[in-house]
This record gives C-alpha cells, sequence and structure tokens, in this order.
C-alpha cells in the first residue's frame, strides 16, 4: 500500500459550551486527480466521534454515494477507508463534516490517498485497540424524544423500560470503561443482547443501528422496585434513594414539608437549597428564554431560576434565597416517576452533606441506609460518579453530568501528558493531552478522607480512560491542601501555582489566551505567597507569571474558621478597623482571639459577609456563600450611588464600604439600598483600580463573588465604559472548579516555553 498524498485538515478548535459549537474553517478535499478517476482514500477523524452515531452515519453516507470500504472505531477516534469516483468522494468529504450528527464535535481530519482495492461493498468494521488512546468520551446524552415516545407507547415493546437508549441518547461517560466506545468496553457488556435487539444493531436503516448500548426488557438491566412502587413511597412522604447516571439521587416529595424537613436532618444538610425535578418548570419559576434552552438541552443541567410566588413547594427546599434549582427528567426512569409522580420532586446528591456522592451500590445501601426509607436501584454498573451539572444565566457554577469529560482547547499546546490537581473546595482535576484539557466532574470538598479516597480512585479512572501518564503536575501553593499533598508526594516534576494566577489564567485560556491582561479575582480564600490569605486581588499575569497590583486591606479572622461560619464577627473586625461602635454582644469575648487565632485575610467574600451580618442577614451561615447570596438578593435591581472606597498604597480599604453600611444603617436608610449602594461600590472600587494599573487594556474577571451577577454586570459595564476589555467565564464556573484548568493553562504554558 503506497502513500501518494496526505494532508492534515483542521476543522476548528473542539469549543464545548452549553449552546453550539462553531468549527472555524470549511473543509477541504483532495480532488487533483480528476472527475470519474476511481480513487481509494483513508481518513482519521479526530474528536467526539464515538458513541454519537458516527459509524452509521458515515455507512449511509458512503453507501449513498455507493463507495465501497470500511469504517471503524480505533483507540484514537474513527478510521474511514472509502473508494469510488473521485467526485463522489469529494462530495462524501464535504458532507462528512456538513452533516455530521448532532452529537459529533469533529475537531481535525487527516485524510491520504492510498492504492485502490477494487472494493464496492462498505462495511462497519470491528473496532481496533492499538496504539495510545486519544479517542475523544462523550458525554451522557438526555433520552431523546424517539425513545420517550417509545417509552409511552403501549404497543412498543420498550414501554415502559427503564433503561431505553438509541444512537442519539442514553449513558456514555458513566458506563465506558476504556476506548474504542465499544460494548464490550461498557458496562453493558454482560447483558447479552437478544435477538430483536441485535437485529436492530445490525440494521442500518434502524435508529439503533451499532448503539453500543442498546437493550430492552428481555436483555439489559433490571430495577431492584418498580417505578410505581417508588412513587406510592414517595406520596406517603418517604425518602426514596434513586440510582441514576452518575450516581445515587435521594428523592422526596417537594411540596412535603416534613418529608424535606426529614430529607434535610438526615442529610445533615441545614438550609442550602436542595434541587428539584419535574416535568412542568413552567408551574415552578419564571424561566427567561436562554434558561429554558439550557433547562431542555441535551446536557440537562440544573438550571438557577426564580421562583414562582406561587410554586407549589415547601418553601425549606430553597429558604432564603427566590433562586431555585430546576432540572428536568433526563433518563427514561426519571421520565416514569415524574409522569406517574404528577408534581415535583426533591431531587439532591446521594450522600451525607460534604461528602462525594454514592455511585456504587452496596457503597449507596452502607452510606445512605440512615437516610432512605428505601432504594430504587438497578443492576447496571457506573463506571464513575458524575453529579449533576448547576448552570446559572451564562456560566456554570458547577461542570459535570453533560459536559464531562468534553475537552476544553487550550491556547498553547503540552509537550507531554499532564495532571493539574486543583483546590480544596469546589474539587476538580483537569488532565492534560496536547493542547486538549480534560476537566474532571465536579468532586466536592476535598477536605475528608473519605472525599481524598474518592479522589485518589476518580483520577485513577479518569487516567486509564484517556490513557495518559503524566510527565508533568500542577497544584495549589497551600501546604495542607490534600490534592496538593498527593501532588507534592508523586515522584513526577512539579509546577506550584498560586491560587489567584490560577483563577485568572482560567478565565485567560478558557478564552483562548495567554495574556498580559489585568485581572480582578474575588473569592473568599486562597493562600498568598506571603503567608496569609488572599482574595480580593488586582493582578498583572500572563500564563508565565504575575505581578499583585493592589488588593483588599487586610483584616482579622477573629477566630479563624469560625469567622468564616459566623460573619459576624468579620463584621466586628471591619466595624472596629472603621472605627465605628460594635454592635454585637459577643464581641468583648471574641476580641480576646485576636491575640492568637485571627489571621490575615484579604478575601472579598469576606467582605461581603461583613456587609451582610451587619444588615441583619445572617450572623452565621450553614454553607459557604449563604451570607453573600442573601445580600445579592436584597440588593436586587434597586438603583444606587456607590458607596466611596479610598486606595492607599496598593490596599483597597473595605473598612470604607462597611463604615458607609453602618452609617446608613444607623440613619434608618432602606436595607435594599444599602446593600446595592455597597455593590455597587465594590465594583466601583475594584473598576477604580484597574484604571490607575492603567495597562493593559484587557481584565479578566474570576473567582466565586464573580457568580453574584449583580456584581459582574455592574464591573463589566463600568469597565468597558472606561475603555477596557473585559473576559469572564462562560465555558467554566468562576469558582474554585475553575482551578485546575488555570493549573494546567500555566503548566502547558511553561512546558512549550
Amino acid at each position: 500500500m503506497s502513500l501518494r498524498k496526505a494532508r492534515t485538515l483542521r476543522v476548528g478548535a473542539l469549543m464545548p459550551a452549553p449552546a453550539a459549537y462553531i468549527y472555524a474553517e470549511a473543509v477541504t478535499t483532495l480532488s487533483e486527480s480528476g472527475q470519474g478517476v476511481a480513487q481509494r482514500r483513508r481518513v482519521r477523524v479526530g474528536g467526539i466521534v464515538q458513541g454519537v452515531g458516527f459509524r452509521p452515519f458515515v455507512y449511509g453516507l458512503a453507501r449513498a454515494q455507493e463507495l465501497g470500504g470500511f469504517v471503524r472505531n480505533d483507540a484514537r477516534g474513527v478510521v474511514i477507508e472509502v473508494e469510488g469516483a473521485t467526485e463522489k468522494l469529494d462530495l462524501f468529504a464535504a458532507a462528512l463534516v456538513e452533516q455530521a450528527p448532532p452529537l459529533a464535535r469533529i475537531a481535525a481530519l487527516e485524510e491520504s490517498e492510498i492504492e485502490p482495492r477494487g472494493e464496492q461493498d462498505f462495511t462497519i468494521a470491528q473496532s481496533a485497540d492499538e496504539g495510545a488512546r486519544t479517542a475523544l468520551v462523550p458525554a451522557d446524552i438526555a433520552t431523546c424524544d424517539d425513545c420517550l415516545r417509545e417509552l409511552f407507547d403501549p404497543q412498543d415493546r420498550r414501554f415502559g423500560y427503564p433503561f431505553i437508549n438509541c444512537t442519539n441518547c442514553g449513558p456514555r461517560f458513566t458506563i465506558i470503561r476504556s476506548v474504542p466506545y465499544d460494548r464490550t468496553n461498557t458496562s453493558m457488556a454482560s447483558f447479552e443482547m437478544c435477538e430483536a435487539c441485535r437485529r436492530e444493531y445490525e440494521d442500518p436503516a434502524n435508529r439503533r443501528f451499532h448503539a453500543e448500548p442498546t437493550c430492552c426488557p428481555d436483555c439489559g438491566p433490571r430495577l431492584s422496585l418498580e417505578p410505581g412502587q417508588a412513587v406510592s413511597l414517595l406520596r406517603e412522604g418517604k425518602i426514596v434513594a434513586i440510582k441514576g447516571l452518575g450516581g445515587y439521587h435521594l428523592a422526596c416529595d417537594a411540596a412535603n414539608e416534613q418529608a424535606v424537613a426529614r430529607l434535610r436532618e438526615r442529610k445533615r444538610r441545614e438550609e442550602k437549597p436542595l434541587a428539584v425535578m419535574t416535568s412542568s418548570p413552567e408551574l415552578l419559576v419564571e424561566l427567561a428564554p436562554e434558561e429554558e434552552a439550557l433547562l431542555r438541552s441535551a446536557e440537562r443541567p440544573i438550571v438557577l431560576a426564580r421562583r414562582r410566588a406561587d410554586a407549589p413547594i415547601a418553601a425549606s427546599v430553597a429558604p432564603g434565597t427566590e433562586w431555585l434549582g430546576l432540572m428536568l427528567p433526563y433518563t427514561p426512569l426519571h421520565h416514569l416517576l415524574c409522569a406517574d409522580f404528577g408534581g415535583a420532586l426533591v431531587m439532591t446528591s446521594g450522600n451525607i452533606s460534604d461528602e462525594p456522592i454514592a455511585f456504587e451500590n452496596e457503597e449507596a445501601k452502607r452510606r445512605l441506609g440512615q437516610i432512605a426509607d428505601a432504594f430504587l436501584s438497578h443492576d447496571r454498573p457506573i463506571e464513575r460518579r458524575c453529579e449533576d451539572s448547576v448552570v446559572r444565566a451564562a456560566f456554570p457554577i458547577r461542570r459535570s453530568r453533560g459536559y464531562a469529560p468534553m475537552a476544553l482547547p487550550l491556547p498553547v499546546s503540552a509537550r507531554a501528558p499532564l495532571l493539574a490537581t486543583g483546590a480544596e473546595l469546589k474539587s476538580t482535576f483537569c488532565v492534560v493531552r496536547g493542547d486538549q484539557a480534560f476537566l474532571s466532574p465536579h468532586l466536592g470538598d476535598l477536605d475528608t478522607e473519605l472525599a481524598y479516597s474518592a479522589f485518589r480512585t476518580d483520577l485513577e479512572l479518569y487516567l486509564a480512560m484517556l490513557g495518559v501518564e503524566p510527565e508533568l503536575l500542577a497544584c495549589d501553593l497551600h501546604p495542607d491542601y490534600l490534592a496538593s499533598k498527593w501532588a507534592r508526594a508523586q515522584e513526577l516534576k512539579l509546577v506550584e501555582v498560586q491560587h489567584h494566577h490560577a483563577h485568572a489564567a482560567a478565565c485567560l485560556a478558557e478564552n483562548g489566551e495567554t495574556g498580559p491582561a489585568l485581572a480582578l479575582v474575588l473569592d473568599g480564600t486562597g493562600y498568598g505567597p506571603d503567608g496569609t490569605i488572599w482574595g480580593g486581588e488586582l493582578l498583572r499575569c500572563d500564563l508565565a507569571g504575575f505581578e499583585r497590583v493592589s488588593h483588599l486591606d487586610p483584616v482579622p479572622l477573629p477566630g479563624g474558621e469560625a469567622a468564616v461560619r459566623e460573619p459576624w464577627r468579620i463584621a466586628a473586625a471591619y466595624l472596629e478597623r472603621a472605627e465605628r461602635p460594635v454592635p454585637f454582644p459577643g464581641w468583648s469575648r471574641v476580641r480576646e482571639s485576636l491575640k492568637v487565632n485571627a489571621p490575615l485575610s484579604s478575601g472579598a467574600g469576606r467582605l461581603f459577609d461583613a456587609a451582610a451580618a451587619l444588615l441583619g442577614l445572617r450572623e452565621k451561615v450553614s454553607y459557604e456563600g449563604q451570607a453573600a447570596i442573601e445580600l445579592e438578593q436584597l440588593a436586587g435591581h434597586v438603583e444606587a450611588e456607590p458607596y466611596p472606597c479610598r486606595e492607599e498604597d496598593g490596599h483597597i480599604l473595605g473598612a470604607d464600604l462597611i463604615a458607609c453600611v453602618h452609617d446608613d444603617l444607623a440613619a434608618g436608610r432602606d436595607r435594599a439600598e444599602i446593600a446595592a449602594a455597597f455593590h455597587e461600590g465594590v465594583a466601583l472600587a475594584c473598576v477604580e483600580a484597574c484604571a490607575r494599573a492603567a495597562e493593559p487594556r484587557t481584565v479578566v474577571l474570576s473567582g466565586g463573588c464573580f457568580q453574584n451577577l449583580r456584581l459582574l454586570a455592574s464591573v463589566r459595564r463600568r469597565l468597558e465604559e472606561r475603555g477596557f476589555r473585559v473576559l469572564a467565564h462562560s465555558l467554566l464556573p468562576p469558582n474554585d472548579a475553575c482551578i485546575s484548568f488555570g493549573q494546567a493553562a500555566i503548566a502547558a504554558y511553561a512546558m512549550a516555553r
């Protein structure tokens, strides 16, 4: 077989986003041989082309053009050899990209001309698993409309079958063990297809043609409990543990106050909002068009939307907030449950708060047995845990099911595989091959032995799936982060990255840039090189390094971690700094801790906590960000002039803002106006710091505080009014979930230099 000519055809970057994927270049084809001449070409297709119906699509395309040859999966993607008249080959090559299945994401084509064989038939060949495993694994996909019609059709042989799927929908990431994506490499391997399913699987005209999870009631997985029985228990106010795609949910009647309270008590989740699943979102929330599009997308994330005042759900589902986390059913089992139940169901992660989600049957019984009254399980193994994704407005808060493990492009290519271990809260890790970054699903807070064990297990599974052995590690500077301790214990070259530099790098790299830029990074906690707690930072940076231009003036945290749980302590410290009276009765006692346990913090999150406590919103919190969330809600859309805030020697004096809050509160000003003026004051202080820095004229925004939509909008508007170009997150969460991606970008850049 002689090689006549070859070329690589780039089809744009693989760009995962909630809405669309855009191909940057048109496909060109090899047509130099003239019209009508018999020719054979080998085409290698890279990207997300396994598990999305690509081989059946190629088969149909080739047969329609009367071409011979074959298509097969291998460890790198899809290989096609196709033979026929040149003009038909050109049409085939163009259609390969232009008409690709909707779930396919083509990153590149490698096309070469080889010796013709005189082959006239076209087949789907057996997969080959030799070579490096670089094929991309698709995310799990919500049940499609065609499968739903069958699910609820009494005449269909899959009527009511909770594992119905086809080429265009169903489990992918959570059932695959390794590539190539064939049934034998998934948790469906132990379920042998019956004759009827085999006929569909082998029929080119059937939409289950080579759909690897194909099954039916005669040959597929089975439930441990009938859906109708589970619904009866839910109606009685019981809590049911339900096995989903990437782990267990804990479900109860969202309208039953006693059931919700019982779930909270058992789960040890005092006030943090609970997600709700429903088939009728219009009864619960007011949806903007973009929110509804996300809600109904194939990714099926939890979407944060404004709750209707008359929503028929218990107040304790989401206390203290007008936002409700809502998702539609995304598996056949969910559809059956919701259709039978009729109302809304609380559908929260199957864990005790702050623990990893349970995903194995025996593990779930052991860990959830004291929470759930019953288990609705099944016998199809979940290969790796994957929690529900959560999105708000234009960015995710948690990027997990439906999005992981889709690759994100880096603006530089790493010369060797690398792994970034991320942060402690909102933990993720990131694996890099070349210019592709594979962010893990959400892991939770990595601060317990159980969470640390889950981190190591999930990491091992992820590396095996991708076929990667990292040669370089990147981690956070913090000396006590468990993920960083793990990285330091490995016998590999290590890059340690400052927390807020990683935030800035994540935003830069997500937007396809390497810098330089100014970076406003506002969050609660990050380890600074000076040993203090950073979190209200203006950096001048690129992917190579950073300098701290200015920052919030550090204040002591009386009692350390206790101050994070009790924001009144921070308010008291700020008031004392502002030379204002402290109204909190416990201050005289707590003030003594300033002598022994009061680390300095420049965290913007702590500044928001202080304002919330002073306004009487929240003196104690039960989950991260609770006080700031309620402060944002109080401010709403109220118009207010910003409070003034000085900067001295690079220190932004947050105490000025707290002094204004105190003085206006004492004068009897409306609390919503005070909250609004505080928000605008923070935004103005940040923008004026950027104006003083002057250069570069690009500003990136990152950190958990930028999940606050009012703050984000005000900072962006004010920066743009002053002529700055603003970059923010849209594919990644602004919170610490993006840290591993930023670490990966910095390490890849260092490797490429």
